[in-house]
Parts: structure tokens; sequence; C-alpha cells
């Protein structure tokens, strides 16, 4: 018992390293696995379960209404990757479970925003917390992506179909790169609303990360003035 609240206390104390961490796992852990079904079947619901208890610091300290709010978005986002093996084959599974991520990864980065903006002084948590938004990006763009491409076939070219992990690392491929600006053009977007979506994900990570540098920098200058 004392155990288990020790693991809880250390997930809250440090919650934004905490979540970097289950957010980079979650999005590039596939990397190392050559069997991609075992990642499927296996990693990808314990990455979801550790995503789970890392956004548990976030929510901490908010009000009734967002914690039962986050508790049902936990709860499908969990048993989801558990009960794929099951529902892949019916043709609204996966776009219901993206949407579900979305809306998951947005309330997240809802939360990390509001905690960016408020205080005046800059330390590890801030820059934490900002990495985090990053990473955030990329999972609501990989997942909004997932959504259209599994309505859609046809939306995205170039995607690899063979598997579910192997369509999930392409959508990451895409949206990191989209989102960083480098932009290889190898895997496109192939609707006119796609390809307006794609376009906005590459303004919004640049204007994030022009807020964000000038964010840090306001913060840095006020704590400098306050010493």
């Amino acid at each position: 018992m004392k155990q288990k609240l020790n693991i809880i206390n250390f997930v809250i104390k440090r919650k934004y390293e905490v979540l970097l961490a289950a957010l980079i796992l979650h999005l590039y852990i596939s990397m190392f696995f050559i069997n991609l079904d075992f990642y499927t079947r296996i990693i990808w619901p314990i990455n979801m379960l550790l995503l789970g208890l890392a956004s548990i610091g976030i929510f901490n300290e908010k009000g009734k209404r967002s914690k039962i709010l986050k508790n049902i978005l936990l709860l499908l986002v969990i048993i989801l990757p558990v009960s794929f093996p099951i529902f892949r084959s019916h043709y609204y599974f996966m776009p219901i479970l993206s949407i579900i991520y979305c809306l998951f990864f947005s309330y997240i980065f809802y939360e990390i925003l509001k905690y960016l903006i408020k205080p005046s002084y800059i330390n590890s948590d801030i820059i934490s917390a900002a990495s985090c938004g990053a990473f955030l990006l990329v999972e609501i763009m990989t997942f909004l992506l997932q959504a259209f491409y599994y309505l859609n076939h046809h939306s995205i070219k170039n995607i690899d179909t063979s598997s579910a992990a192997h369509t999930f690392i392409d959508l990451v491929y895409l949206s990191s790169i989209t989102i960083t600006t480098i932009g290889f053009g190898d895997i496109t977007p192939n609707t006119p609303h796609l390809k307006l979506i794609v376009s906005l994900f590459g303004v919004f990570g640049q204007f994030y990360t022009v807020i964000l540098i000038g964010i840090l920098i306001s913060k840095f200058v006020t704590q400098q003035s306050q010493k």
C-alpha cells in the first residue's frame, strides 16, 4: 500500500516529466519491435495504460466535472486497445477509437496550455510541459488523420496498409514531419478537406512554437526582474 502511494505521489510530483516520457514511448517505441503484431496486441495496451497513469497528475487538482470527464475518456482509451482484436474488422471501430483518442489528447493539451500561461516563472516543469504540448499536437494530428483514413482509404497516399501498426507508424511520421515543417512529401493527403487539415496543423505547429518562445522569454524576463 505504501509503495503504491509512493508511486502515485511520484507521478503527481513529476507529472510533466512522466507524461512526456509516456507520450514519447507511445509515439515512437514501435521502432524497437520487429514483430509489430506483438506491439499491437501487447505493447499498445500497455502504452495506453501508462499514458492514463501519467495523466493522473495533470488532473489532480481539477474540479469534479473535469475529473469525471477525464475518467470517462481514460476508461475508453484503455479499453479500446484491449478490444482491438475483437472489433478491428468493424468498419466504424477505428474511426471511433481515433476520435476518442483525439478528445483525450486534446483535453490534456488544453490543460497543458492553461498551465503554461499562468505562472510568471520558468522552471523544469514549464520546460517539460512545453515539450508535452509539442508531442500532444503530434498525437492529436495522428489520430485525427487516422479517423479520416479509416473512413476513406483513398484520403492519404502511400500509406502502408499491411497492418494497423504500420498504418499508425506512417501517420505518426506524417504528423511529425508536418508539425515540424520538414515535409518530405512521400506520404501526402489526397482529398481537399484533408489537405486543408494537414496544412492547418502545419501552421498551428509553427504558431505553438512562436507563442511558446514568447511565453518562455516573458517568464524568464519577469523572473529575472523579480530577482
